[in-house]
């Protein structure tokens, strides 16, 4: 216990120190993200995955039992799509060779012993899905942070309910790293974390959530792991409807997640990633709640139910622009343009 609480906080500490070094390296290299006319370098990822998988190795070496097999086989898949995430910050790879990559990565963890094939499969399928949904939320200042800290944590209790104490160790170490990157991250954002970040991130926590999962009923596995995620699924999920709705490219991207609406609804940029963290925070613990046996599985529902009457309500925020430059062009600039048309 005490190792474990000795790890987490070396791993909060080493990864703020790591965050800042890197700073400067990443803008001599370009690898940065503007955000509102700001540049901001893509240095946390990197300090995460780094510091994350350094202190759980040398975890398993202090307590003198090796790293657990699935443990393992995390860190390395993980390490894997840390690379195509990093290749996506520098060159802008296609969203379908994102979630290709990340399948792979995943049908190479997934314990289809405890899930059945045909389980197994549905599962790699959502820990793509839900890399990239971690990957779309690291657009605003303290949000990926933020929703990956809570998501992490819930998932390491739910991880030490079934006694997986390598993947409840795991949990702990990255929530710890990803609070240590907060503090360069949160507004304004000094760092941010770049697909090179919450893509191993999400990975790995979806990941986890399998494993704690298997074995389970598929239906109540499902309604847990969605509570766990709640966040991510709701913003993923709204964007897709947008899209289709607004007739806009599935993969193309654009300002309207729920960071987005929110703020054109007036919120200020802490005070949305607070609300959503706090959003996150209800439906993890939802979800840990259910998985612990503590309440039943009607409180799933809930969740759901609460998810998609958010997105239907913030599906309302206009975020496209009109696509007719009559109506975003004062009659000052349109009477020029009939003269020369005429």
């Amino acid at each position: 216990m005490l190792y474990g609480i000795t790890a987490a906080a070396i791993a909060l500490l080493f990864t703020a120190l790591l965050a800042a070094l890197l700073r400067a390296p990443a803008r001599w290299s370009r690898l940065v993200d503007r955000r509102r006319q700001r540049e901001v370098p893509l240095s946390g990822g990197v300090a995460v995955v780094v510091v994350t998988g350094a202190v759980v190795c040398a975890y398993g070496w202090v307590e003198g039992v090796p790293t657990g097999r699935e443990v393992r086989e995390l860190l390395v898949a993980g390490g894997v799509v840390a690379l195509l995430g990093l290749v996506d910050d520098v060159w802008r790879l296609r969203r379908r060779v994102l979630f290709a990559g990340t399948a792979a990565a995943a049908a190479c963890v997934v314990p289809y012993g405890e899930t059945g094939v045909g389980t197994g499969l549905l599962a790699v399928v959502w820990v793509a899905g839900l890399t990239l949904g971690f990957r779309g939320v690291d657009h605003a200042d303290g949000l990926a942070g933020t929703v990956g800290v809570v998501t992490a944590f819930g998932v390491g209790v739910c991880a030490a309910v079934e006694v997986m104490d390598g993947i409840a160790v795991l949990m702990s170490v990255l929530a710890a790293a990803l609070t240590g990157f907060l503090m360069h991250n949160w507004h304004p954002a000094r760092v941010a974390l770049g697909a090179c970040g919450s893509m191993p991130a999400g990975f790995v926590i979806a990941s986890g959530a399998v494993y704690a999962r298997a074995g389970s009923g598929i239906g109540e596995s499902a309604g847990v792991l969605f509570a766990l995620t709640a966040l991510v699924c709701a913003d993923a999920g709204l964007v897709l409807l947008s899209r289709r709705m607004a007739g806009r490219a599935v993969l193309r991207g654009g300002p309207d997640h729920l960071a987005h609406r929110l703020r054109r609804l007036g919120l200020t940029a802490p005070g949305v990633s607070l609300l959503l963290g706090a959003g996150a925070l209800a439906g993890v613990a939802v979800g840990v709640l259910v998985h612990a046996g503590w309440v039943g599985n009607d409180a799933l529902w809930w969740v759901a139910g609460t998810a998609l009457v958010v997105v239907l309500a913030v599906s309302r925020v206009s975020v496209y622009a009109s696509r007719d430059p009559r109506r975003v062009m004062s009659p000052q600039v349109r009477a020029p343009l009939r003269v020369r048309n005429g």
